[in-house]
């Protein structure tokens, strides 16, 4: 008896026949990525990392207690921007002392970590604006308006703007850059990984005027008149070098994101979600003219209170609304302001809120979704509390720097090698003032000595302290974006993120370097001025 024919057997003329396709063979860099992200995520859980690296060093402070180690060096105090001469003397945790302050300080270490209460606050707005529909619409709107290939661009071009708003990226713009890829087909932790490295590894330049701006500034100031007492730089002594940074970054990070990133992820095969692609509703189109009049409304509000000549929110002394300012410094305030009106007046127009209770069950429901989040930040900030009192952190930097400033190297290869001695050490000391502060005052008079103005060593610095951000473990917010992860990604981890971000670093931090000294050699304006 003839066998029966499938579909699967018959062979059009002219056609291979190939029942089975093969995936395509990896190259060699998505291999080394794909290990890597195999071998991160085969770590214990990031709680149990920190509390092994919390044991760590309390043995290693001991040890460089007892061996004695310390540090003599100069330093500008950013508060009364004078030079003094610290000693900074290694701290065991295994003294008396070291005992009593691990054991009196957990409350305090974990409240003095800023970073909890940022969440917290930021996504009592977040929650009401997601729980209302405001976000999925927006993000509907966007991909709508926006053209499709310039998706990444404007994303992480955004992300890099960010920085003027502090933590504000990494809380609101990087999930929606994940939900913007996926409600378009595309998977969304390549979303995710090009923001965050728009947010994190472009952080230390802008083509706007940041608070960041202003202590760097003062910083180098007090540095250069260590050998110039009547020359000063201004706020915008890297605008040039900062401008070209950003555009330039934004096609690094947007290409290595279209290019790499999303092909090695593949096709997403989660959930997607049923409103993909859809238009939207009249209701959703009313929700969103109630959200454009809540928008006015909070920015008249502020506006009233920030903009006028002696307004509460500018400072009192200064009168500056940049900068040093209760404005800037509640920024993430007014932030979560203008989500929760907006989403609260999504809700009314769209009818997915009925009333107050609504909007507080929101609420609710976003911090209680943080629980897990809020406990590894209590286990970091156990650890960053720790590790800064023993002073390993200072010891390392200054010597390192100490051993820079000796090698004998010229100007060009010393800038370089100051690039690349902030960038080491920014994985263990992500703070960008504490660490300028102890560099400045060695490194603004060496270079000027040798011919190199101070608004290169400050360019210098920025790229040095920018790219290594987003693979920190001590990045405060590292860990929320691994949360941001297994959302789309169950057994994401450390591994995951790190192997998404480890191209970004490589490419970004190359490229600006070779842009820094191309910038020095050809002799180009760093600022305005």
């Amino acid at each position: 008896m003839a066998k029966a024919a499938h579909f699967d057997d018959i062979q059009v003329p002219g056609e291979t026949k190939n029942k089975q396709r093969t995936p395509p063979k990896k190259k060699g860099m998505e291999r080394v990525l794909d290990a890597i992200e195999r071998v991160g995520n085969k770590v214990p859980h990031p709680a149990v990392i920190f509390v092994a690296l919390i044991a760590i060093v309390m043995v290693l402070s001991h040890i460089f207690y007892r061996l004695g180690a310390s540090v003599t060096y100069e330093t500008i105090n950013p508060d009364t921007h004078q030079l003094e001469e610290t000693t900074t003397a290694a701290k065991s945790l295994l003294t008396g002392e070291g005992l009593r302050f691990m054991f009196a300080g957990v409350v305090q270490h974990f409240m003095d970590f800023n970073a909890v209460g940022v969440i917290i606050v930021a996504m009592l707005g977040v929650g009401v604006a997601d729980a209302a529909g405001l976000v999925g619409a927006l993000i509907r709107k966007l991909v709508a308006v926006a053209p499709a290939r310039l998706l990444t661009y404007i994303l992480v071009f955004v992300g890099i703007l960010s920085s003027i708003a502090a933590d504000a990226g990494y809380l609101v713009l990087i999930p929606l850059a994940a939900a913007a890829y996926l409600t378009v087909g595309r998977h969304p932790l390549a979303g995710l990984a090009a923001s965050f490295a728009g947010v994190a590894a472009v952080f230390t330049v802008n083509i706007l005027i940041k608070p960041l701006d202003g202590i760097l500034t003062e910083i180098t100031n007090d540095a250069i008149h260590i050998m110039a007492p009547d020359r000063s730089i201004d706020l915008t002594a890297n605008f040039w070098f900062s401008v070209a940074s950003v555009v330039m970054l934004t096609l690094i990070v947007s290409l290595i994101s279209d290019k790499l990133i999303e092909p090695r992820l593949g096709e997403y095969k989660g959930e997607k979600p049923a409103t993909a692609g859809a238009k939207l509703s009249p209701e959703e189109s009313r929700g969103l003219k109630f959200a454009f009049w809540g928008l006015v409304g909070v920015l008249v509000f502020f506006g009233l209170l920030a903009l006028p000549p002696g307004a509460p929110l500018r400072n009192p002394e200064t009168g500056a609304l940049i900068g040093d300012s209760p404005f800037m410094n509640g920024l993430i305030v007014a932030i979560t302001l203008l989500f929760l009106v907006t989403g609260a007046a999504y809700g009314v127009g769209a009818g997915t809120m009925k009333n107050s209770v609504d909007v507080i069950k929101a609420m609710e429901k976003a911090v209680a979704g943080l629980g897990g989040l809020i406990f590894l930040l209590f286990i970091i900030s156990q650890f960053i509390a720790l590790f800064t009192y023993t002073n390993m952190a200072t010891i390392a930097a200054v010597k390192v720097g100490d051993a820079l400033e000796h090698a004998g190297l010229g100007a060009l290869p010393l800038l370089v090698g100051f690039v690349l001695v902030v960038a080491v050490l920014d994985l263990i000391m992500t703070g960008a003032i504490p660490k300028w502060a102890i560099f400045a005052p060695v490194f603004v008079p060496l270079l000027m000595r040798l011919n190199v103005e101070p608004e290169a060593v400050l360019a210098a610095y920025r790229v040095g302290d920018g790219p290594f951000n987003a693979i920190s473990p001590l990045n405060a917010y590292f860990a929320l974006i691994v949360t941001f992860a297994q959302k789309y990604q169950k057994d994401a981890g450390v591994g995951t993120v790190v192997a998404l971000m480890l191209p970004y670093v490589i490419v970004v931090f190359a490229v600006w370097i070779a842009m820094l000294v191309a910038w020095q050699v050809l002799g180009l304006p760093w600022g305005l001025g």
